[in-house]
């Protein structure tokens, strides 16, 4: 177990899933608030990584955008899902449900960034080939992280992931086939889409670390000013909002990257709403 503190052996309580299985315990005081809710404020910022990726889902579906998109959106939520029944139950089955639809969600946008030929469609030989390829790869991690409890194995990967994804779509835009035919104002909002939700996503990064490093300095000043203001402290809460941010913008710039490559880039056109990039079809002026 990581990241327990004895400093908050005051504030810990019993809850009514039994004693914690999960290989990873936060920076937050365990069933302080409810029997049936182990990390309170862990389980219930999920609720905004849910909201946002319901809203895209729905943004999607408004716009007809291709299914394999739409189901990105849903795939987030379940991430999300999983999240919270982790931090509630802290049971190590609801740390699978919330850490292996990280894995599953960030492999699809590595199909949508490398299933670049033109069509939506799944008959390609490409295409098939990649979802076997991914297929294959969720489940040989699946496996590998049953038999390696490991986190530090998961984080690593998941990593990786989003490293290869962040230079997929650096190709598309500057080396790729596709490339010469997005106008450059699209490109730059792509970049700039795709750079935001990278730079959220590393700041959320950055205060789950100092959850972790500060956790007994975070405690001692959590009792000293109190619930519910000492909420604000919790950084890995501060994590699940970032990268619940961050995510939705990168996966709008995979999105748009991939809707131009795929297809004619005039077709697509983004729009802002509540600060949140949504993905709009244009009609294309008859020649």
């Amino acid at each position: 177990m990581v990241n327990f503190s004895s400093t908050a052996e005051c504030l810990q309580k019993e809850g009514v899933y039994g004693p914690v299985t999960a290989t990873l315990d936060w920076c937050e005081a365990n069933y302080q608030f409810s029997p049936y809710v182990a990390e309170m404020a862990n389980s219930f910022s999920n609720l905004f990584t849910i909201g946002i990726s319901l809203y895209g889902l729905l943004e999607a579906m408004r716009e007809c955008l291709p299914l394999r998109y739409v189901l990105g959106y849903i795939g987030v939520a379940l991430v999300g899902l999983g999240s919270f029944a982790f931090h509630a139950t802290l049971l190590f089955q609801a740390q699978l449900a919330d850490e292996l639809p990280m894995i599953y969600v960030g492999s699809m946008s590595l199909w949508l960034s490398f299933d670049h030929q033109p069509g939506f469609g799944l008959s390609s030989t490409r295409t098939k080939l990649l979802m076997a390829l991914l297929v294959l790869f969720d489940v040989l991690f699946t496996w590998s992280y049953h038999v390696y409890r490991n986190p530090v194995y998961h984080q690593v990967v998941f990593a990786s992931i989003v490293f290869t994804t962040t230079f997929r779509v650096i190709y598309l835009l500057k080396w790729s086939d596709a490339a010469p035919r997005i106008p450059d104002e699209k490109k730059s909002g792509i970049a700039k889409i795709f750079g935001t939700g990278a730079a959220l996503f590393a700041f959320g990064f950055f205060v789950w670390n100092l959850d972790n490093i500060f956790c007994d300095t975070l405690i001692r000043w959590k009792i000293a000013i109190g619930w519910p203001s000492a909420f604000l402290l919790e950084g890995h809460s501060w994590w699940h909002i970032f990268t619940g941010a961050g995510t939705y913008y990168m996966f709008s710039g995979i999105q748009y990257v991939t809707l131009c490559v795929k297809d004619v880039p005039e077709k697509y056109t983004v729009d802002f709403n509540y600060r949140l990039p949504s993905l709009r079809r244009t009609r294309v002026k008859s020649q």
